[in-house]
C-alpha cells in the first residue's frame, strides 16, 4: 500500500500510542523485544520506544524475522476493512501526489458500497469522514515537509495547496504559530514574559502579540524562563511590558476566580494534530467537572488511547486556560499533574466553588 514517504518515525510513534486507525495499512510497527508486528491500532499494551522499528507493510516486517500478532492480524483483512484501507490508499496517493483529494462518489466507486454507507463505514473506521481525513493527511504532509527543511510556499504546493496563502487560511486558528516558526521551534518569534505573583505561588506567562502561548506555575528554585526555553529553544524572549498588562491580568484573574471569561482569553498554541485534538477536547470539559483520560480518549473517537491522551496532557505548557487539571485517573483519584497535585486540587475546588 503507498504510504506517505515523508511519514517521520515520530508521527509513526504518535499514532501507535494513538492506537490511531487512520494509518492502519500506511506502515506496520515491528517490537523486537517480542518478534512480532502489529497494526499502529492494535488495542495491545505499547512497548517501549527502544524496542521499536517501523516497515511499510507485512512483507517488510516478515523479512526482518517478524511475525504477525495475532490479536490484531496485521496480515489480514476483512471485505470492509480492505475497501476502507483502499480508500485511505488512494487519499494518501492524490495528497502525496499534490492533488485534490478523491470525492465521495468516487470513493464510493472504488469500493463498491453506496455514498452514504460508505461515509459510514470510513467514518466508523477512522474515526474521521474521507474529508477531513483528506485535510489531517495534507497538514501532515506540509509539516513534514517543512522539518525537512521545505520552505512554507513549496510544502503546501506538494501537499495541493494552492500555496501558503491557501494552507493559511485552511489551518487557521489550529497551527497556532506559522508553519514557518513550528518547524523552527519558534525561530524569529518574539515571546513576551512576566513573572506573576498569585496564591499558588509564582507564575510564568509568556505571550505572542496573538496570545498567551506559555503558562506555568514555577516551584520554588525554578528558573523562571525554563519552561519558555524549552517550548521554543530559537525564540527571542523579551520582559513583557505595558502593552501586555490587561492580558495578563486576565490570566491573573482565571486562575484566582475561575469562570466562562477563562475561554476567551487568545492563545497562541501550536502542536501535533492529535495533541491540538486533546486540548480542543479539554477546554470543552464544564468547569467544574472532571474525565478520566478514557472518558477524554472516547470524546475524541478512540476509547483505547488513554495513554496518548496522557502524553498529549504532558505536552501542554498552558496551564489553566488548557485545563488538563480537568483530568484526572480512571479511580476518581487526582492523577498526575505537572506542576504539582497541591495546585491541581485546588484549581478543581476553585472552579466548583
Amino acid at each position: 500500500m503507498k504510504h506517505f514517504e515523508n511519514l517521520t518515525d515520530e508521527v509513526r510513534w504518535e499514532a501507535m500510542l494513538a492506537k490511531d486507525r487512520r494509518f492502519d495499512g500506511a506502515f506496520v510497527t515491528g517490537v523486537h523485544s517480542t518478534g512480532i508486528y502489529c497494526r499502529p491500532s492494535c488495542p495491545a499494551r505499547a512497548p517501549l520506544r527502544k524496542n521499536v522499528r517501523f516497515y511499510a507493510g507485512p512483507a517488510e516486517a516478515e523479512a526482518a524475522g517478524l511475525r504477525p500478532c495475532k490479536r490484531c492480524s496485521p496480515a489480514s483483512q476483512s471485505a470492509e476493512e480492505a475497501c476502507v484501507l483502499a480508500a485511505v490508499a488512494a487519499i494518501r496517493a492524490a495528497v502525496g501526489a499534490g492533488e485534490a483529494a478523491p470525492t465521495l462518489d468516487a470513493l464510493a466507486a472504488l469500493t463498491g458500497y453506496a455514498p452514504t454507507h460508505f461515509q459510514r463505514l470510513f467514518k466508523r473506521s477512522v474515526g474521521l469522514s474521507p474529508a477531513a481525513f483528506a485535510r489531517a493527511c495534507r497538514e501532515e504532509r506540509v509539516k513534514a515537509a517543512l522539518t525537512g527543511g521545505q520552505g512554507v510556499g513549496e510544502a503546501a504546493l506538494s501537499a495541493g495547496y494552492g500555496g501558503s496563502e491557501a494552507f493559511y487560511a485552511a489551518v487557521k486558528g489550529r497551527l497556532g504559530m506559522t508553519p514557518k516558526e513550528w518547524a523552527k521551534g519558534g525561530a524569529g518569534k518574539v515571546i513576551y514574559w512576566a513573572e506573576l505573583a498569585t496564591s499558588l505561588g509564582p507564575m510564568l506567562v509568556g505571550a505572542t502579540d496573538k496570545g498567551v502561548c506559555c503558562l506555568a506555575f514555577l516551584p520554588q528554585g525554578r528558573p523562571p524562563l525554563a519552561e519558555l526555553r524549552a517550548r521554543f529553544p530559537k525564540a527571542d524572549l523579551r520582559a513583557a511590558g505595558e502593552a501586555f498588562r490587561a492580558l495578563f491580568e486576565r490570566v491573573v484573574e482565571a486562575v484566582e476566580q475561575p469562570g466562562p471569561g477563562n475561554a476567551a482569553i487568545p492563545l497562541d498554541v501550536a502542536g501535533t494534530a492529535f495533541q491540538q485534538r486533546v486540548w480542543e477536547e479539554l477546554r470543552r470539559i464544564p468547569q467544574g467537572e472532571t474525565r478520566s483520560y478514557g472518558e477524554l480518549a472516547a470524546a475524541l473517537g478512540n476509547p483505547k488511547a488513554s495513554r496518548a491522551v496522557g502524553g498529549a496532557n504532558g505536552a501542554n505548557h498552558v496551564a489553566v486556560l488548557i485545563p488538563c487539571h480537568r483530568v484526572i485517573a480512571s479511580d476518581g483519584s487526582l492523577g498526575g499533574y505537572a506542576w504539582g497535585l497541591g495546585i491541581k486540587a485546588e484549581l478543581l475546588r476553585r472552579e466548583r466553588g
